[in-house]
């Protein structure tokens, strides 16, 4: 039996000591090192699209990959690619950092510097529970269970009043509307507002699972409050100050249980950049952020954007900007946003018509806004263009959806604590 071996590693000269290793195990079919997190989760998610037989049975990580800390990491591949096994690299191979690997997921240790017999050991011992759970749950069900799960999207505001929440609220209802098991996430854990747009109130909120290490699906139904618009709702804790517990492991946990029971998971992550937040753009698939056509505006979107770049959260040319209050008289116009920002400007402005909206945001109940409304018929299409609705064979399309805007699927990291705002 072939062995395919995908090894991590940052360092080039340590990569060059893997391969040359790798290349010498009997069967064994080693990839070229990926350098970085990122590339491995990306590269993962995309050959479990193609098949189940194209991933590989061994993921061998380096204990100084980055940006996506090692056990961290591991745990991400162990959720989303069960079916593959993984083996951690590290100079430190104690029986604490051995207990903490196995918690995350990993099938082995082998310990620096690397000897051929123990390397060789580790990989052998990977790709047999590899290959015995493929051949348990069978290429139907391994193909279900792998993969990256639900999509994530992440609505941002370049600054306040843009309009943030008010759109993050209408892709959900959206993409529920359309047939899809649809999650919305209030994290801007400090001032949230999801509950009072939908007049939902609710005692559980999202920092009610940040201490739990283990997300079961019981302890995630009880945070979670189903609407009668069909959405899933995990809210924003009432007492601002609660907001501090939800750090960057707790919000990519959360995260990743959501994604993992529902087919999209819309997140409103505010104005405010936190570790939070932070993980969680950086972990989505797609990543919008909404800016308004004024000069203030465009400048707050384009410091947002710098700002992702700086901590590795997310390239400008991976960011959807969806531009609101738009008129054909604004002298700030889509494709100049587009330019400045060096983003992806949606095909869709959101018309400035504040009339239409006025009734339903005094009334706190934004579910209710008319069909014939502008500003609604745009979040809608935008929806459909960014591939938050369901597939046209399925029932009840809302609006007619543009074609699908092509992003990346991010990795899950978030430098926030590394990084400084410059």
């Amino acid at each position: 039996m072939t062995t395919r071996i995908l090894p991590a590693v940052g360092d080039p000269d340590a990569a060059r000591i893997f391969s040359t290793l790798l290349s010498q195990l009997p069967s064994a079919e080693p990839a070229t090192p990926v350098p970085d997190s990122t590339t491995l989760l990306d590269t993962l998610a995309r050959l479990a699209v193609d098949s189940l037989d194209e991933l590989p049975e061994v993921v061998l990580v380096h204990e100084r990959i980055g940006p996506v800390p090692a056990l961290e990491l591991i745990r991400e591949v162990a959720l989303r690619f069960p079916a593959v096994g993984v083996v951690l690299v590290s100079s430190d191979a104690g029986p604490a950092l051995f207990s903490a690997a196995m918690d995350s997921g990993a099938r082995g240790l082998v310990g620096l510097p690397l000897s051929y017999e123990e390397l060789a050991a580790r990989v052998q011992a990977a790709a047999q529970w590899s290959v015995g759970v493929r051949r348990h749950l069978g290429r139907g069900a391994a193909e279900t269970f792998t993969g990256p799960g639900g999509r994530v999207v992440t609505v941002t505001g370049a600054k306040g009043g843009v309009g943030t929440t008010f759109t993050a609220v209408q892709f959900a209802l959206a993409a529920a509307a359309s047939g899809r098991r649809t999650a919305l996430v209030d994290m801007d854990l400090q001032a949230g507002d999801v509950g009072s747009y939908l007049d939902v109130q609710f005692r559980r909120s999202i920092a009610d699972l940040a201490g739990i290490q283990d997300i079961s699906p019981r302890v995630l139904q009880d945070a979670v409050y189903e609407d009668r618009t069909g959405l899933a709702l995990l809210l924003a804790p009432a007492d601002g100050e609660r907001g501090e517990e939800v750090d960057d492991r707790a919000a990519r946990h959360i995260v990743g249980a959501l994604r993992s029971r529902y087919e999209l998971v819309v997140v409103d992550c505010g104005t405010q950049v936190t570790g939070a937040n932070a993980a969680v753009v950086e972990m989505a698939d797609v990543a919008v952020l909404v800016t308004t056509p004024d000069v203030i505006a465009v400048r707050a979107a384009r410091r947002m954007v710098r700002l992702w770049e700086r901590l590795q959260v997310r390239k400008a040319e991976d960011t959807a900007v969806v531009v609101n209050r738009w008129s054909k008289h604004t002298e700030i116009q889509p494709a100049l946003i587009e330019k400045i920002t060096k983003t992806r400007a949606t095909r869709t402005p959101v018309p400035a018509a504040f009339k239409e909206l006025q009734a339903v945001l005094d009334a706190g109940r934004v579910q209710d806004l008319d069909n014939r409304s502008t500003v609604k018929q745009a979040l809608w299409t935008l929806a459909g263009e960014l591939g938050l609705l369901a597939a046209p064979d399925t029932p009840a399309t809302p609006a007619p959806p543009g074609g699908a805007l092509t992003l990346r699927a991010a990795g899950t990291v978030s430098r926030l604590r590394r990084g400084r705002e410059g």
